[in-house]
């Protein structure tokens, strides 16, 4: 399942507005070169494969020489931002808020510093207030691109897609790059076009971004499409151009654990899972690791691991991350099925999405309320979306409320996609699959 795209170019799109912000001098009336105007402008001579910890050290130089421009704390924001995606520090999110902060007391309504803004508060999945810090950008000056990035997140987030396809266009139409190129794929995806996604991606990746983690991070997703097809060649292809471009990735390195678990060695995926996790101990990469090794027969590590993606997940709300989706999913699966009906809930309240209607109908369905939950599940679909994990939930969840017809055509579906899945997933949807079997015997 792929997440919001947030930021897959933002951060670091924002930075450039705030330097060509910084050379211009737009905003601030006359400004004699001063020291501090010329470390600002330094920034730019960074080269494009700078590293993130680089951009961060020379930001933190301009803020200090300069603690009056709201365009330095502007790209501090966006780089402090840039590194919760490199390595899960949530506590970067509470330095880059008050960044931001900073920027807007500095220069109240900025662009940048409201696109910047938007883009954290996406990240955060407080969707709503991202669509509003979005809207506001896009208000002070229609013509310029930046703005679309969140304003086609937060629409897809909150389940408004006539309003992401027509953002979509219009940023594309401005500026066709990675960013833009992501985003369409993306909404390709959600109406079931794997094909029409993945070639957007690949123009994507050709299109480059602005730092390393940008390309590896689409390289990735189109490892996750390959994936979802089966393509397990392709998927690996992909994931080691992903590490190649930036090293250590986590998200390829998950991506190479799920070949290895689909071609039967579970003991090299688990032991590539232990790697990233040291390093990053994101949720969806310790769930992988834990239910790899609830299919190795490894119990103990798995509850090990479960009781740390509880862990992460509770230092991801202390630094004011939502996430009641995710957990909802997590507590239907390896934990509280009520306490993920009360989450679900919560979460298509927030953002109704498909994304949200697929974990309350899961939640239901793992609460035995297969009817309800299938009457959910049918909606997330609607669309035309055909994430592996969704059909899935819908394909059990069928199982479960006896219409057998719905659940064949949903769990093969899955099923083609159980190296998406990850090991333990696939064999719950093979599992629901001899059920079908025995029952038309």
């Amino acid at each position: 399942m792929r997440l919001t795209v947030t930021a897959v170019v933002l951060v670091f799109a924002v930075a450039a507005a705030g330097l060509t912000v910084a050379r211009r001098g737009s905003h601030d009336g006359p400004v004699a070169r001063t020291a501090a105007a010329a470390a600002v402008e330094r920034v730019g001579s960074v080269p494009p494969n700078a590293t993130t910890a680089q951009r961060l050290t020379a930001l933190r130089a301009v803020v200090r020489a300069a603690p009056d421009r709201a365009d330095g704390w502007t790209l501090l924001a966006a780089a402090e931002l840039q590194r919760v995606r490199e390595t899960g520090d949530a506590s970067s999110y509470v330095r880059a808020q008050g960044d931001v902060d900073r920027a807007l007391s500095l220069r109240p309504g900025d662009q940048a510093a409201l696109t910047q803004r938007a883009a954290l508060e996406l990240s955060r999945h407080d969707f709503r207030a991202g669509l509003r810090d979005a809207q506001a950008a896009h208000a002070v000056d229609p013509t310029v691109v930046l703005p679309y990035g969140p304003l086609v997140d937060a629409a897809v987030e909150l389940g408004r897609y006539g309003d992401a396809d027509r953002y979509a266009q219009q940023m594309v139409d401005r500026k066709p790059d990675l960013s833009a190129l992501a985003r369409v794929s993306y909404l390709r995806e959600l109406r079931g076009d794997r094909v029409g996604a993945l070639d957007l991606l690949r123009a994507a990746q050709s299109a480059g971004g602005e730092v390393p983690e940008n390309t590896a991070y689409v390289t990735t997703l189109a490892a996750g499409l390959e994936l979802q097809a089966g393509a397990l060649a392709d998927a690996r292809r992909d994931a080691r151009e992903a590490l190649h471009r930036f090293p250590r990735y986590a998200a390829a390195e998950a991506a190479l654990a799920k070949v290895q678990a689909a071609g039967g060695d579970l003991g090299g995926a688990i032991a590539r899972l232990r790697g990233v996790v040291a390093r990053l101990p994101l949720p969806e990469h310790v769930t992988l690791l834990a239910e790899t090794e609830l299919v190795a027969g490894d119990r103990a590590a798995a509850a090990q691991d479960l009781d740390v993606v509880r862990a992460e997940r509770a230092l991801q709300r202390s630094a004011g991350v939502i996430t009641d989706t995710e957990s909802a999913i997590f507590e239907a699966d390896h934990g509280d099925p009520a306490q993920a009906v009360t989450l679900a809930r919560r979460a298509w309240a927030a953002a109704p999405s498909v994304r949200s209607a697929d974990a309350l109908g899961w939640a239901l369905a793992r609460a035995g309320r297969a009817r309800e939950g299938l009457v959910w599940a049918r909606r997330a679909l609607a669309r035309g979306w055909r994430d592996p994990l969704a059909t899935s939930h819908a394909g059990l969840a069928a199982l479960a409320a006896g219409d057998d017809a719905a659940a064949h055509v949903w769990l093969r579906d899955a099923a083609r996609g159980g190296a998406f899945l990850g090991p333990w997933q696939a064999a719950r949807v093979r599992a629901g699959l001899r059920t079908l079997t025995e029952r038309s015997a």
